[in-house]
């Protein structure tokens, strides 16, 4: 795991949505991974499960019929964020879950006033307890994903080795831009995942060539690659890191955590702190 670091200054926590537009990229995996490296070095973290699918609430073991009180109902202002919070099976990470009826809730936030806002009114002043707070956004840039970047201070953007991926992810730089003119000007691109890395096909190696001449240090040194005890792992409700540790994948969400750790210490306070640094 990543070595333990001190506790930051920052007296809020850091907001991260974890955004793609393109589905299968890697998306939810990262965000429940990344959550369960953090908290295994001692961060309070809350996800919140963002995407109708609900697969980020699955993934850490919560079942649907506990999703009484969810992002929708948070979204809608029904209940307070901190009655849908649930702990999850790994000590110090927390999500709020998604349920079926978060499917309807880009339809009704059309007419809403402030609709681009519920999500940081909801959050706003309600997570003390927490140190990160990561939003999986579902695949697409409707008001569900509008809502994320919106209330987040950073993104995180999953993308997969293959053909067409940075023609894909464009459009959501170009989306994240406009927001920052429009709606939050302290979002920020806070870097991109080379996901599903296949080190035996010449593409893999073509298109992290690409990001990187694209990106420049904006992409995390760390690639995530191809491996099938992380495709196994939703399925037995478990984050990879607590069904297999030593496997590829989880060895690779570690060292993102510990990239991601040393990144934000350097923005909070320009300097690294002991135990930041990448192992």
């Amino acid at each position: 795991m990543p070595e333990a670091v001190v506790s930051s200054a920052r007296t809020s926590p850091r907001i991260v949505a974890v955004a793609n537009q393109k589905g299968g990229v890697g998306k939810t995996t990262t965000t429940i991974n990344l959550a369960t490296a953090l908290a295994a070095v001692h961060r309070k973290v809350l996800i919140i499960d963002l995407d109708p699918q609900g697969n980020a609430s699955t993934g850490v073991g919560i079942s649907r019929a506990t999703r009484t009180v969810n992002t929708y109902h948070v979204l809608s202002a029904l209940a307070p964020v901190e009655r849908a919070i649930l702990p999850t099976l790994v000590p110090g990470l927390h999500i709020v879950p998604a349920g079926v009826d978060l499917a309807g809730a880009e339809i009704e936030l059309v007419t809403s006033e402030q609709r681009e806002y519920r999500l940081r009114t909801a959050l706003t002043g309600h997570l003390s307890g927490f140190d990160h707070v990561l939003i999986d956004c579902p695949p697409s840039l409707g008001l569900l994903t509008l809502n994320a970047l919106v209330a987040a201070e950073t993104v995180i953007v999953p993308l997969q080795c293959e053909f067409f991926a940075l023609e894909g992810v464009s459009h959501l730089v170009k989306t994240i831009e406009r927001i920052k003119k429009t709606f939050n000007p302290r979002l920020a691109l806070q870097g991109v995942v080379l996901t599903m890395f296949d080190k035996r096909n010449n593409l893999s190696d073509m298109v992290a060539n690409d990001v990187r001449g694209f990106f420049g240090a904006k992409v995390y040194n760390t690639v995530i690659p191809r491996n099938v005890r992380i495709s196994e792992a939703p399925s037995h409700g478990k984050p990879a890191l607590i069904y297999d540790l030593r496997c590829p994948g989880s060895q690779a969400y570690v060292h993102l955590a510990s990239e991601v750790l040393r990144q934000e210490s350097v923005c909070d306070t320009g300097t690294i702190r002991d135990g930041d640094a990448q192992r």
